[in-house]
């Protein structure tokens, strides 16, 4: 990370900001093959291409706020919610978070496979600061949201891909975070599980000062859960404003 980026990050849920970009800018380098990103880390000089997924990005998202991330593949929306999480890293610019963070992005990523479920979920939980006894209260409230029965007691490479998803979805809705952080994941499982995990949500942005920034291409999701939208292109912020206005922007610019 260069020296010009500064990140700020609190659990402080009290601070009136929730999350703030001042002129943020994530360059990734891409090379010709996995073989020369591998030689790069000892050739400095070799060749690649630069392309910036957030380029002078700024703005400020307020405690309470929902916020939806409009803009096509590829625009820079996923990159800018994997610098609030902490998964990427700006070149420049100051990011300022402010609270804990759930991030509901690859649901299944992160478990053991060799871990049972529950084995997995009191890791989780211990990662997040939970006690003992908080994680052991959750434990079945998550593994009947997930419907997995008794293979909450079972090694997860044994699970299909869809019961990694609801578990990794029944925890993430089941914490109390400050800021939420949803990327396309409403539709998990089958019908009847989206219409549950859609009720989850509606559920959680019911609570006092959640925080919400929601990645979505279902422009109804988008008006349904917030009431401002950021619409993101090749990286920039062109549109900030009330959810209809950048609805309708967004449907322009992109026609």
């Amino acid at each position: 990370m260069s020296s010009k980026a500064r990140i700020i990050e609190t659990d402080d849920a009290t601070n009136p900001i929730a999350v703030k970009f001042e002129h943020v800018t994530k360059t990734y380098r891409l090379y010709k093959n996995d073989r020369a990103r591998f030689l790069a880390a000892f050739w400095p000089r070799m060749h690649y291409d630069k392309v910036d997924a957030n380029k002078d990005l700024s703005f400020t998202i307020e405690r309470g706020e929902s916020v939806a991330f409009l803009g096509a593949n590829g625009a820079g929306k996923s990159t800018a919610l994997k610098i609030v999480t902490g998964v990427a890293t700006p070149a420049s610019g100051t990011v300022e978070v402010h609270g804990r963070v759930s991030a509901l992005l690859d649901l299944s990523a992160g478990f053991d496979a060799e871990l049972t479920g529950r084995e997995n979920l009191i890791l989780r939980g211990r990662l997040w600061g939970m006690s003992s006894s908080q994680i052991h209260e959750l434990l079945p409230e998550i593994a009947d949201f997930a419907e997995i029965g008794k293979f909450i007691d079972q090694p997860m490479r044994t699970y299909s891909s869809g019961m990694k998803t609801r578990l990794g979805f029944a925890f993430a809705s089941s914490i109390k975070p400050d800021i939420l952080i949803l990327d396309e994941v409403l539709a998990v499982g089958d019908r009847r599980f989206s219409a549950k995990s859609l009720e989850r949500m509606q559920e959680i942005m019911a609570g006092d000062n959640v925080t919400l920034l929601f990645v979505t291409h279902s422009l109804s999701h988008a008006e349904n859960f917030c009431k401002r939208a950021l619409v993101i292109d090749h990286g920039q912020l062109k549109f900030d404003g009330p959810i209809q206005e950048g609805i309708e922007f967004y449907k322009t610019s992109s026609s």
